[in-house]
């Protein structure tokens, strides 16, 4: 039990990691920033600068704050999972909202109103 206690004691901080961690972040929403204000590129174009740095920021976010890939393996699996079932959720959605969109915008108002007046029992 006391050795567990004096490599536990011994253990380096990682507090450095949680510094270039949030140096990084800082860098990177400064530079999304001032590349949106000064409209360096067209729009089209800026999304994908602008989303490709939000992916740059997510990385470094997991690695330095969640320390995904250090350590055990569980703890990506875990991320992934969790990635997974959000992404089913959201993609499910959209895909949910996209198809009563579709078949509902054929009809008028009223007609969508006199709808789900004769539905409502269902």
């Amino acid at each position: 039990m006391k050795k567990l206690a004096l490599e536990h004691r011994h253990s380096p901080v990682p507090y450095v990691s949680y510094v270039v961690g949030f140096v990084l972040s800082i860098i990177a929403t400064v530079v999304a920033y001032l590349f949106v204000t000064h409209h360096l590129w067209p729009k089209e174009t800026l999304i994908y600068v602008v989303l490709s740095i939000a992916v740059i920021q997510l990385v470094v976010q997991m690695v330095f704050f969640l320390h995904i890939g250090r350590g055990s393996h569980w703890k990506l699996i875990t991320f992934s999972f969790t990635v997974l079932v959000v992404l089913i959720v959201v993609v499910g959605s959209i895909w949910i909202m996209d198809n009563l969109n579709y078949n509902m915008m054929r009809m008028t108002p009223h007609e969508i109103e006199q709808y789900m007046q004769n539905n409502e029992g269902l």
